[in-house]
């Protein structure tokens, strides 16, 4: 199961019992995924979605607000891309009711749908933390996986976002955020709106602004474990690294070394010259740090590297010869 529906699932299993906070919570609702339906019976307020758990959470809700209950449908046109979407019906004869009093609709005369968030509703910070719940339940998404300690697998970023058709849903959420110093950006993708977050610091205070206790423990160990297998890449990386630098100068120093011997013989060098280069040719594949260790003579490294460098002019001279 993804991390986003583990983070909803902990969600709705703390019920929203404050009256306030729970039209909070549906108008989040109905901006995130709502849709209204006019036919001659009458209006009638909809949600669709993916997240077939979300019909108890909000059934229980309405009930207790209205005494009245959800129900709920499904049909092959609600299927996309191999995902099941549910839509959860309101009963028409409270649905202008409730839409009213979640500011989606204004009656004046006639019926205005309201695209920015009502702020009359959102009264303290915890109506604010409801709505933001019922945004993040309706409509929200996350490319976080979550991996394990010893898997070699590549792991995607830090991304959480909102997606609407409604730029002002969006931009008003945008703002209830900051007041709880989440920052986020907005952008326009493919003909809808996105408010995204990817900062893994601003998505763990989100996370526990809406009540995913358990999420923020899981991301910070899946922080955990990303830095701890970067640190092990980047190590293995330079201990190769070092490997290969070593490999190449020893390889140099050896073929310097069999030009020298072929041509004037090692012999012929000096007696510091004459040790280094048996040294290094009884053990081709050790680094200077061993050889230093193999040695009879007392070397510093770099008093060793002194000495290779003056066979490698040798040979180089030999070469021009």
């Amino acid at each position: 199961m993804s991390f986003s529906k583990n983070s909803k699932f902990e969600i709705m299993a703390n019920p929203i019992e404050d009256a306030d906070c729970g039209i909070a919570f549906l108008s989040g609702l109905f901006h995130a995924c709502g849709q209204l339906t006019k036919n001659s019976e009458g209006l009638r307020a909809d949600l669709v979605t993916d997240l077939k758990e979300m019909f108890d959470y909000a059934n229980a809700i309405v009930k207790k607000l209205y005494g009245d209950t959800l129900s709920l449908e499904i049909s092959d046109d609600y299927i996309i891309n191999k995902t099941t979407y549910y839509r959860i019906m309101f009963p028409l004869d409270i649905s202008e009711r409730v839409l009213v009093d979640c500011g989606i609709l204004e009656l004046n005369g006639g019926i205005t749908i309201k695209r920015e968030i009502d702020r009359n509703i959102l009264q303290d910070e915890e109506c604010k933390r409801s709505f933001i719940v019922g945004a993040y339940i309706g409509c929200s998404t996350s490319s976080i996986r979550l991996s394990e300690l010893g898997s070699q697998t590549a792991t995607t970023g830090y991304h959480l976002e909102f997606a609407s058709h409604t730029y002002e849903f969006l931009k008003g959420l945008q703002e209830l955020l900051s007041e709880f110093s989440i920052t986020s950006k907005l952008v326009e993708r493919k003909k809808i709106f996105v408010l995204y977050l990817k900062d893994s610091e601003a998505i763990k205070d989100l996370l526990a602004l809406v009540g995913a206790g358990q999420s923020v423990l899981d991301l910070s160990d899946e922080m955990a474990k990303r830095g701890l297998r970067n640190t092990v890449n980047r190590q293995v990386n330079c201990i190769n690294a070092n490997i290969n630098k070593t490999v190449e100068a020893s390889l140099k120093q050896v073929e310097a070394i069999n030009l020298i011997n072929r041509k004037i013989g090692l012999e012929s060098l000096p007696e510091d010259l004459q040790e280094v280069a048996v040294l290094r040719l009884a053990n081709q594949q050790e680094s200077m740090e061993e050889l230093l260790k193999l040695s009879t003579i007392k070397l510093t490294k770099s008093g060793l590297n002194h000495r290779f460098r003056r066979l490698l002019k040798i040979a180089d001279i030999l070469r021009e010869r």
